[in-house]
């Protein structure tokens, strides 16, 4: 996608593929972008009132012969001086204990590992004055986070912190996702939803959790939405 532009009649999506480019003509557009909803806005001619900055949170597992440690869902109590939770335990339905997760800032917005890196992306989030805003806050706290996703131990020292008998030996490497978390120029993130519109569009720039348990209600609410911009 290149270009999103009004017409008289709805909205064009300009594509290229290649140096084959087309235009793409729809009564109006939703943006459910994720990770690059706001760039989505941006070529819409929105300003949006946030932006997108990738945070990965990487994940472990106990073995198998240590799962009986945990029965259900162990979390931390939240530190309200700091935006993300902190790593806790999930019992899940085929009887696995997930660990985390952790939360580092990506170097791409589909950075699942350190060794990923976007130049374009990197230098937007480093670019952008709400990163840095954050980092001034919460530097100690971030640093915390990268020496824990490099360390095992430390990913286990934290878990013990919840249950004391986990050990570095009783985790497995898991998968990591990337948050698309929506942060404000002032360094704040945006921990409700942020829907913004336009003449025949609307753009789903936030959408937190338990976005998916709500998602039947979240859909009625963005379906009213649009229509309020198509009338």
């Amino acid at each position: 996608m290149t270009g999103i532009r009004a017409t008289a009649s709805g909205v064009a999506v300009e594509t290229e593929y290649g140096r084959v480019t087309g235009l793409v003509p729809a009564d109006a557009l939703v943006n459910c972008a994720g990770l690059h909803s706001d760039r989505i806005a941006r070529l819409a001619g929105l300003r949006p009132a946030a932006r997108i900055v990738p945070f990965r949170g990487e994940y472990y597992e106990l073995v198998p012969r240590r799962r009986d440690l945990v029965r259900g869902l162990i979390y931390p109590v939240p530190d309200p001086r700091f935006p993300f939770l902190g790593v806790h335990l999930t019992r899940m339905i085929d009887g696995s204990v997930h660990a985390g997760p952790n939360a580092v800032l990506a170097l791409r917005r589909e950075g699942y590992r350190w060794r990923e890196v976007s130049p374009r992306d990197l230098a937007d989030s480093l670019r952008f004055p709400g990163t840095w805003r954050l980092g001034r806050d919460c530097w100690r706290p971030g640093l915390d986070e990268v020496r824990r996703s490099l360390s095992r131990r430390r990913f286990a020292e934290s878990l013990a912190r919840l249950v004391p008998a986990i050990t570095e030996d009783d985790l497995v490497a898991a998968g990591s996702g990337v948050r698309a978390q929506a942060l404000t120029p002032a360094g704040k993130l945006v921990d409700d939803f942020l829907i913004e519109s336009a003449p025949r569009q609307v753009h789903v720039l936030n959408a937190p959790s338990p976005a998916a348990t709500g998602s039947l209600e979240i859909a009625g609410y963005v379906a009213d939405r649009l229509a309020e911009a198509l009338s």
